[in-house]
């Protein structure tokens, strides 16, 4: 029974889920599970085992899926607790570190000013994007991050090379720069040794032989093992070998490569002919009968670390570096048994293969279903093969596929002898010869109790400064009975001699070099300055990569990497490309945030709606809505119920009878109210009759308007529509907005309302679900002016008391003010600010400040927060209402932190709730508005300036503070929460603003 739970949001390693699902999968009750992020390329691993649910397939690449196969219908309480455990875990680790984390490019650029490398452990897929942006802020990039594409390993190389920089990888496991060991490294002795290697366990096989004998690496530089690849051309190899040549303390060139493309080989060969200082090549599979010039070419890894060392001491090349082994005081076994490979290391596995091939006249090496070698019963496996770590940690970090190979061809009865290697160092298992000895020990015992021989042989990958100590690690193999060569070739050569098969080397003599040579060009000086000073690293993913660059006296800062985009690969595309304007997008921008900031609202007037709004007095009756375009047939309950109110109150119908067949044949014209400078809340309805107060934005004369507060209970913005409701309507058509009109008519200039907002932030107002403050300021401004309004007393008296009953008054005048703002901020701007948020009960449409009056829209969501009694969320409308302009222009829910009380109003919580939101909206908002402080923000602005990229790039929405509608006309409201506002319109208008910059993604 599969069983799932999603958990949104919540970006982790693959690494560590990795190890995450085995601690689950130890579980008694448990099947089988996976715990890996909604990516698509997880989700394939999901199918592919049987385990993708309707909620897996769901998930986002930002979510994490835990999937899990038990009988026990109640796993999920064991399994949470323990993935919250874990998960919690990492957490305080993080929170120890000496920086906090960074979430973004810029966070850690700020913390690591003097950054020089971006170390990659990503998943692939993401990789390209990320890599490209870290070469163009001008990091050199280290990638053990994997299955990134041939086309972009050569455009990141390509890209990399034209800017000076080095490209190191995809799929570089291990490097060491300047003695610092990086990524999966052994801790290797300081020297005058340079490496360039296609090979990451190749690097770490001669670098720590090097070590062992005394001498040392400065550089170790991975290249990925493609590079020699005819469609790579060697790139990375050519620039590290040329920055080595002109690195002063390199004194030899020691050069590792998988079997390379004939073409690049020649290229490389020639380049190394033509540099001043010696140099040792091996270029695996290849057997060299003689050395050829300056370049020694060597046959296996051990033979390339004893020639280098030869080379660093200024020692004459030996014709042969072969050292015969003594064959163990044991039987010689029969002829049919065979040997076992079972490799963590590919490299190591591709040696071993080569030299059994050779010594047996075998098929030679293959590479197929992580096979090496498979001839004549002889297997090598490369356990580090895609086919074996998919959905898995590599075997250096996990031994269960290892020991689980070691019990199948442990039992086997042609297996005579089992050749395996233990990898210590940075970012392998703290301990993989003791989790595998107690699987080789069973091995061995049913073996002796069934009357077999059977032997095991290893080679250990390390040094005596590694975590896990060479010397002990050796010690506790030998003493289980295990034979340990002091290298693969030795290991190799140890197993063979059990077999009774002896091997040798021949001896190389050195021939000349026939071929041109080529200038030697100076390195750049971004690759000298790398090569001669401790590595200051931006660390993108896996965090104890940290370990070993900082206790060897590097620098790093955390980078908790996500996905951008929320993993859509589209948006990340159009992302990276506008990265390349983004200079004059922050000036087209700066335009947008200095209006708004210089922005001058004030109230002065009260008018009905069709007085100041043209549209309203055409001979078709027209009514405006909230949010984008919207036909009555589409519209919601609420939005609806509004209609039938304003028919009722124009006079158009007699009941609700007649306004619903007004409606639905339709003789009303719906306008939206953003078309005509106006903003409706809720529903938004509004009637050419309807007062609407006057906002003047003096910054350039930009009018806006907005229907009055009618206050709480059933109301027409909610969707009802009774006499009661009608009624209220008439009077403050006729009564309250005269009478306003009336009193702001004796001031000079009417109310400022900058003033006046600022004033009431400070008291605890956030201006969408919270006017308290407001709305009693604003009373404080008018009352004098209304007491002294020659009228009849008991209307002057309603009028005050409405205005001191309604504590929410203020929002409308609010919502005007926020659209005064953004009008004119749109006017002859461009950019990817956001002008416009709004919502009409079924779509959340956005405009931008590039693209004018063009509107982008998305399903909206519906409220999540707290219910009236007898109401549930079952009971909800989605989202509507234009009070969104609220949150375009930084206040509402973007300044919950300003109005903590309202959190627990709208079931978000308490004041760290409200902190958090506030600082999550910061995220995708340009700057802050002076104008508008918040004590209890450390006396921050509010958030200015909605920036599509910043929403789009991080997944954060923005938060709405709303009341919730029921579903139903007439109802009402039911209660008060917040809403986040779909992604999708901010993808279109991304999408639909990259055009603007010829910008075309598929």
């Amino acid at each position: 029974m599969l069983q799932t739970v999603i958990l949104k949001n919540n970006y982790q390693d693959s690494i560590n889920l990795m190890l995450l699902t085995n601690k689950i999968n130890d579980l008694p009750n448990v099947s089988m599970s996976q715990i890996m992020m909604g990516t698509d390329a997880n989700k394939d691993i999901l199918q592919n085992t049987n385990l993708l649910t309707s909620q897996a397939q769901s998930a986002s690449p930002n979510d994490l899926m835990i999937v899990v196969d038990s009988e026990d219908g109640e796993i999920m309480a064991e399994v949470l607790p323990a993935v919250h455990a874990f998960l919690d875990d990492l957490s305080t680790k993080s929170e120890t570190t000496e920086n906090k984390a960074a979430t973004s490019w810029e966070e850690a650029l700020t913390q690591l000013p003097d950054a020089n490398m971006a170390l990659f452990s990503i998943p692939g897929e993401y990789g390209a994007p990320e890599m490209e942006k870290a070469l163009k802020e001008g990091l050199h990039v280290f990638s053990f991050t994997d299955n990134v594409s041939l086309e972009d390993e050569v455009r990141l190389k390509n890209l990399a090379h034209e800017k000076g920089l080095l490209m190191m990888g995809p799929d570089c496991g291990t490097g060491i720069i300047s003695s610092i060991p990086i990524a999966f490294t052994n801790v290797v002795s300081p020297g005058n040794i340079g490496v360039v290697g296609a090979s990451g366990t190749g690097i770490q096989e001669v670098t720590t032989i090097i070590d062992r004998l005394g001498n040392g690496v400065v550089h170790a530089i991975g290249t990925g093992g493609r590079d020699l690849s005819d469609k790579v051309g060697a790139t990375t190899v050519k620039d590290a070998i040329v920055a080595l040549e002109n690195h002063e303390p390199t004194d030899v060139i020691c050069v590792i490569s998988k079997p390379p493309a004939k073409e690049v080989r020649n290229e490389v060969v020639q380049l190394l002919q033509s540099v001043s200082k010696p140099v040792v090549a091996i270029f695996l599979g290849e057997k060299p009968t003689a050395h050829e010039g300056k370049v020694y070419l060597a046959h296996t890894l051990e033979e390339t670390a004893k020639i280098a060392i030869d080379l660093a001491n200024e020692k004459p090349i030996q014709k042969n570096y072969f050292e015969a082994m003594a064959k163990p005081a044991v039987p010689v076994l029969s002829t049919d048994k065979v040997v076992k490979g079972l490799y963590s290391g590919g490299t190591l596995a591709a040696e071993a293969g080569m030299m059994i091939s050779e010594a047996l006249g075998l098929e030679g090496l293959i590479k197929q279903a992580g096979y090496i070698l498979k001839s004549n019963g002889y297997d090598v496996i490369d356990l580090g093969d895609d086919i074996y770590t998919q959905g898995k940690p590599h075997p250096m970090i996990d031994p269960e596929v290892r020991i689980q190979k070691i019990h199948e061809y442990g039992v086997q009865k042609e297996t005579g002898i089992i050749l395996f290697d233990v990898v210590l160092g940075y970012g392998a298992h703290e301990d993989m010869a003791g989790a595998l000895l107690p699987a080789i020990k069973e091995e061995l015992a049913k073996a002796q109790n069934e009357g077999r021989t059977l032997y095991f042989v290893a080679t250990v990958v390390g040094t005596r400064k590694d975590p896990q100590n060479y010397d002990e690690t050796v010690k506790r193999l030998e003493e289980a009975g295990i034979y340990v060569a002091e290298s693969n070739a030795k290991a190799v050569q140890l197993a063979l001699l059990l077999k009774g098969i002896t091997i040798s080397e021949a001896d190389k003599e050195v021939i000349a070099y026939s071929g041109e040579k080529v200038a030697i060009p100076q390195a750049s000086q971004a690759v000298m300055e790398l090569l001669s000073t401790k590595p200051r690293i931006i660390n993108v993913g896996l965090q104890s990569f940290n370990d070993s660059i900082t206790d060897y006296g590097g620098k790093s800062v955390q980078f908790n990497w996500r996905p951008r985009a929320s993993g859509n690969k589209k948006m990340i595309k159009i992302l990276s490309a506008l990265e390349d304007h983004a200079a004059e997008i922050q000036a087209e921008n700066d335009k947008v945030i200095e209006k708004i900031k210089n922005s001058q609202p004030f109230l002065v007037d009260v008018r009905p709606a069709k007085e100041v709004i043209q549209e309203l007095n055409e001979a078709q009756k027209t009514l405006l809505h909230a949010g984008p375009p919207i036909t009555y047939g589409q519209m919601t309950g609420p939005m609806k119920g509004s209609c039938i109110g304003a028919a009722l109150f124009e006079g158009w119908a007699k009941d609700e009878t007649q306004a619903k067949q007004m409606l639905e044949n339709g003789e009303v014209r719906f306008i939206p109210c953003h078309h005509v400078h106006a903003v409706g809340p809720m529903g938004g309805i509004t009637s050419g009759n309807m007062p609407v107060v006057v906002i003047e934005n003096r910054l350039d004369g930009t009018n806006a308007y907005c229907t009055m507060n009618e206050g709480i209970g059933k109301v027409l913005r909610f969707g009802a529509y009774s006499q009661e409701v009608v009624d209220r309507l008439h009077w403050m058509k006729d009564i309250l907005g005269p009478t306003i009109a009336k009193a702001l008519k004796q001031t000079q200039e009417g109310i400022n309302l900058n003033v006046l907002i600022a004033r009431s932030i400070t008291m605890g107002d956030e201006f969408h679900q919270r006017n308290i403050a407001a709305s009693a300021n604003f009373l404080k401004e008018v009352a004098p002016l209304i007491v002294k309004l020659q009228m009849d007393e008991k209307e002057k008296y309603d009028v005050i008391k409405f205005l001191a009953d309604t504590d929410q008054f203020f929002l409308n005048i609010m919502m005007a003010t926020g659209k005064a703002i953004v009008d004119t901020a749109r006017k002859d701007t461009k950019g990817t600010i956001v002008t416009t948020m709004t919502r009409n009960g079924v779509d959340f449409g956005v405009r931008i400040a590039q693209t004018g009056d063009d509107w982008y829209t998305a399903p909206v969501n519906t409220p999540k927060g707290l219910y009236f009694t007898g109401f549930t969320e079952e009971d909800g409308n989605p989202d509507i209402g234009d009070s969104a302009i609220t949150e375009t222009v930084g206040v509402g829910a973007m300044a919950m932190v300003a109005a903590p009380g309202v959190t627990r109003f709208v079931g978000a919580g308490g004041f760290q709730d409200a902190l958090d939101i506030s600082n999550e909206m910061e995220q995708i908002c340009q700057t802050h508005n002076p104008t508008w402080t918040i004590p209890t923000w450390d006396f921050k602005g509010t958030c200015l300036g909605i920036d599509i990229r910043k929403v789009v790039e991080t997944g954060i929405t923005p938060i709405i503070n709303t009341g919730i509608a029921h579903k139903k006309a007439g109802v009402g409201q039911v209660g008060a929460g917040t809403v986040r506002a779909p992604l999708g319109c901010f993808e279109k208008a991304l999408e639909a603003y990259a055009k603007v910059w010829d910008i075309h993604v598929d």
